[in-house]
């Protein structure tokens, strides 16, 4: 059986092998915080093997998430210089590998699918081939592995440490905001343990009009969007906002299909993202990668769009969930 936990050592090995490589890179004026930044990042996800399994204390992985925070809040961590191919090199490659430089990406979401529904029926001496419950990670893991592979072979590089460079200097240009999502939705988690979806759902409570499923409907949309807007993640906004209105307004009293509730709810939060720079590394590292004059251009751009899609996720609650 290929077990998720596998994958997460490969990564924990990977962030070490960049940040060894950032201990050298002389280039980088503060190549030291960088690689203790990213070697405790590496050094969590083995780490982390042995708290969930109960054989080692969680208290480490804490201390070693504050001293990342530390470094990264007192600008310990930078960039050195990019190890990179010209401009006329990178043009030559693009007019001669045309749309076949997509192969690698796509190939990434084509595995996740065919693990998440293909493999994960899939048994040899009566266990399954991918561990249970764990498939769409596994199949990420995979399509990254088969992804990586393609474009070995696309561009003619027979190098892994190539990779791994180029690897190191996207990780060097997103910085701490890489690890954004995790941070914010551990966030919702702590503010659902804290009760904060208990007081938000007296408050809407106190102020819906009776009986009003419409009014339910917007205040949880709009409610998922602005907060994902402050908070920068649509996975930390979904439990407050959903213990508030989505499960004991629109589910509970007014029994609508529970799937759908939450399923549109946190499409309505995602239409947040796309227009908050707390999004930092959905909307601002782009731009900062892509070199735009302007810094939030992305986030002006998709305005119009977020606003459309929460009002069509408003619509499509309204008459087909509840």
């Amino acid at each position: 059986m290929i077990r998720s936990e596998w994958f997460f050592w490969l990564v924990g090995a990977l962030f070490l092998a960049m940040a060894g490589q950032m201990l050298t890179d002389r280039s980088n004026p503060r190549r030291l915080g960088s690689a203790a930044f990213w070697g405790l990042l590496g050094l969590g996800f083995c780490y982390s093997t042995f708290v969930t399994g109960k054989r080692a204390p969680a208290e480490p992985l804490g201390a070693a998430v504050l001293l990342m925070i530390c470094l990264a809040g007192f600008g310990r961590t930078g960039r050195g210089t990019v190890r990179t191919t010209t401009p006329a090199q990178r043009a030559d490659s693009a007019r001669r590998l045309g749309g076949r430089l997509f192969l690698p990406a796509l190939a990434v979401p084509a595995v996740a699918l065919v693990c998440a529904v293909g493999l994960k029926k899939v048994r040899l001496d009566g266990r399954p081939l991918l561990e249970k419950g764990s498939e769409t990670i596994l199949g990420l893991g995979l399509g990254a592995l088969l992804g990586l592979a393609l474009a070995m072979v696309l561009l003619r590089e027979r190098r892994p440490a190539v990779a791994l460079h180029a690897g190191r200097s996207m990780l060097e240009s997103m910085g701490w905001a890489l690890l954004l999502p995790q941070l914010l939705a551990t966030l919702g988690a702590i503010f659902a343990r804290a009760g904060v979806g208990e007081q938000v759902r007296r408050i809407t409570t106190a102020v819906l009009p009776p009986g009003s499923v419409f009014a339910a409907v917007v205040v949880y949309c709009a409610g998922m969007f602005l907060l994902t807007v402050v908070m920068g993640n649509g996975f930390a906004a979904f439990p407050v906002m959903t213990a508030a209105v989505g499960w004991p307004v629109l589910v509970q009293q007014a029994h609508g299909d529970a799937p759908a509730v939450l399923a549109v709810g946190m499409l309505a939060g995602f239409c947040g993202t796309l227009v908050t720079p707390m999004a930092a590394n959905y909307n601002l590292v782009p731009a900062a990668l892509l070199e735009l004059t302007d810094r939030y251009g992305p986030i002006r751009a998709q305005l119009p769009t977020a606003f459309i899609l929460l009002g069509a996720n408003i619509g499509i609650m309204y008459l087909f969930a509840v």
